[in-house]
């Protein structure tokens, strides 16, 4: 089938982009030691802009949401002047480039944050399994401290001053990281939120802390600066579907379509071996999303321009092939294969794997 579809502009609120393929946020770790951006990132970002749409890897808002080792940071003037050379440099080739605030709660380790940092999560239960360290290799996952209301209103607070961040270094706007097992989503989910006070228990309770966070930054930079990203059905660091997930996600996208955000990102990683999001939850989330729907993972040239063509989804996100074919964009256009990406390379320091991949 043609990709037509794949490259006509679409109007996102205030922005045009040039076509309708975003490039999925992924976790890369070429941050320094102190979470501040380095050059080659800016040559990264920059070799991909021909993207309609570049959404960051996970930008940790705070010293408490850094969970992984050398991932950057949007909570102090450093870094806000180090990501100032990537979105110029995106910008310089006429694409947008988003930041996704990534708090990742109880996903973390004492290894890989500042001094002072904590390890926090709406409850005290911790991932099973282990997390690499730049210090000590792999350590396992620590029990989180159980989230004071303090605490809480700490983390919307981060929220909002890394959504300012991200402005002042010159983003087109923000994903908010409501997916993929971090702290957003344990929140939403029964099994890492236990909580029997005011953000637990039941749908409404569990939504509470997403919906007020999404509230709070829509208020500090504007609604049509603000995406936020779901995974509902998503197995990624220890989440598991539940009985009340159709529910939570639909009253769950109700109340932010009400807080006026630009944008739902919703994850479909069933190619990866995840389970399939059904088709009534996402037809719909689909339905109950008044302005842009984005759904990333799993697609492929035809897949993608199909599911453009049909309307189930605005704009179409891409990971992996974006990591190894810097110039996706033009060799979907013109038919061109696809160069296979080195997994060994994705989370290593250095230009190898990361900004050395060849155009066709």
């Amino acid at each position: 089938m043609t990709l037509t579809a794949l490259f006509t502009p679409y109007v996102m609120g205030p922005l045009r982009l040039k076509n309708r393929l975003v490039m999925n946020p992924m976790t890369r770790c070429r941050a320094d030691a102190d979470a501040v951006p380095t050059a080659i990132m800016a040559e990264y970002y920059g070799q991909r802009a021909s993207a309609g749409l570049i959404i960051t890897e996970g930008v940790a808002p705070s010293p408490n949401g850094r969970g992984y080792a050398r991932t950057p940071g949007l909570w102090n003037d450093a870094q806000v002047a180090a990501w100032r050379p990537v979105t110029a440099a995106v910008h310089a080739k006429g694409g947008a480039i988003f930041a996704q605030i990534m708090h990742t709660g109880r996903v973390s380790h004492a290894g890989n944050m500042p001094a002072g940092a904590k390890v926090v999560a709406p409850s005290a239960i911790a991932l099973a399994g282990q997390m690499y360290t730049d210090a000590d290799g792999m350590q396992d996952y620590p029990v989180p401290q159980a989230m004071t209301e303090a605490d809480i209103a700490q983390a919307k607070a981060e929220f909002v001053n890394a959504a300012k961040n991200a402005i002042a270094a010159g983003f087109d706007g923000v994903e908010l990281h409501g997916a993929n097992g971090y702290l957003l989503e344990q929140f939403l989910s029964p099994d890492t939120n236990q909580r029997s006070d005011a953000w637990g228990g039941s749908v409404a309770k569990r939504i509470r802390f997403v919906v007020e966070v999404a509230q709070a930054v829509v208020a500090a930079i504007g609604g049509d600066k603000v995406g936020i990203r779901l995974s509902p059905y998503g197995t990624a660091s220890g989440m598991a579907a539940y009985a009340e997930v159709d529910e939570t996600y639909l009253t769950l996208t109700k109340a932010l379509a009400e807080a006026g955000l630009l944008y739902v990102h919703l994850v479909d990683h069933a190619a990866m071996g995840n389970p399939a999001i059904p088709a009534e939850l996402r037809d719909g989330l689909r339905k109950a999303w008044p302005r842009s729907f984005i759904t990333g993972g799993s697609f492929d040239g035809e897949t993608a321009a199909a599911a453009v063509a049909s309307g189930a989804t605005d704009l179409a996100g891409f990971g992996r092939a974006f990591i190894s074919n810097p110039d996706l964009v033009e060799r979907l256009q013109n038919g061109l294969p696809l160069a296979a990406p080195d997994f060994a390379s994705f989370y290593t320091p250095g230009a190898a794997g990361y900004t050395d991949y060849p155009t066709a």
